[in-house]
Formats: structure tokens, sequence, C-alpha cells
């Protein structure tokens, strides 16, 4: 009885991030990631960086999002090295815990039943996606502060670029929100 019960509430908050992932993260990149966008790279450098750098003067919204990430990455780390350890802290544990999970799993399963193995494996899963989720608020606060100063920047002829290439930018934090085992669903 107490096997099925860990199953049912591992299974509920995996099917919930799965779900968050496709409407924030893999959606958005689907929709608006390929939109190509025009800016001024002499602005965006001045206000971003050079890291990684950009050459040219137009690109999917879903590259730049992904390198306005990196930058806002690489400012946190600066601006606040403390939340941006414990981010990555939480998620180095969430691709060291459905391993070590797995492992005790198949112990469990042939100790009890198939059942009991495959609870105790999703609930390892279940418990690393909820410590990745619960330290994504801290990633998306460092992207919207960098994208406001590249806001300020006037670095897009257009708005919607703008946009486009801030929404690629989250959808980035939530696509990469969830452990490694997860991102084959």
């Amino acid at each position: 009885m107490i096997w099925k019960l860990l199953f049912l509430f591992s299974v509920l908050p995996i099917a919930a991030t799965l779900i968050a992932r496709w409407y924030f993260g893999i959606r958005v990149l689907a929709t608006e990631g390929r939109r190509p966008c025009r800016f001024d790279p002499a602005r965006w450098e001045n206000h971003l960086g050079n890291n990684p750098p950009i050459e040219v003067d137009e690109a999917p919204a879903m590259e730049l999002g992904k390198v306005l990430r990196l930058a806002a990455l690489t400012d946190w780390k600066a601006r606040d090295p403390k939340r941006a350890a414990a981010r990555e802290s939480s998620r180095r544990f969430g691709m060291a815990v459905p391993p070590l999970g797995l492992i005790i799993g198949v112990f469990v399963a042939i100790r009890f039943g198939v059942l009991p193995g495959l609870a105790v494996f999703l609930t390892s899963i279940a418990f690393s996606v909820l410590t990745s989720l619960l330290s994504i608020g801290t990633e998306l606060t460092a992207v919207a502060l960098v994208n406001r100063r590249l806001r300020e920047s006037r670095a897009f002829t257009r708005r919607d670029d703008e946009d486009a290439v801030a929404n690629s930018a989250i959808a980035h934090v939530w696509a990469e929100s969830i452990p490694p085992i997860l991102r084959f669903f």
C-alpha cells in the first residue's frame, strides 16, 4: 500500500514538471525561437559583454536567448556568487540523485518486487525535480535583470524582436530546469 502511495506522489510532480517545461520552455522556443531578430552587436556587447561573442547582426531569437541566458548567468555569478552557487549545486544534485535512486531501486526491486523498486526510483527523480524547481526563481530573476539592461540599451531595432529574445531566454531557463534524465521525454 505504501509503495502505491509513494508511486502516486512521485508521478504527480514529475508529470507537472514535464507539462510546465513544455508550456513555458519548449512551446515558446518552438513558436518564438525561430523568429529572425535584428540587433546592433556593438550595443549588445556594450551592455552584456562579449562572452560569448556575437559577430552577426541578425540571428534567430532562440540563439540570442541562449546567449542572453549565458550572459545573465555570468553576471549573476559576479553579482551574487552565493545564490548562483546554490543554483548550480541544486542542478548538480538533480543530476546525481536519479542514478543513485536507480541503484537503490534495483536492490529494492530484488528484495520486495518491481513496484517498490520503481517507486523508489521515481521518488528520487521527483525529489531532484522539486529541488531544481525550488531554485528556478533566482535564475529567472537574474535573466530578468540582464534583460532589463538589454532593453535600456536599445540594441534591437524592433520591440517584437526584443520580446522574442527575452521570452526565448526565459524559455531556455525552463527547458534546462529539469534533471537530464527527464529531458528525453
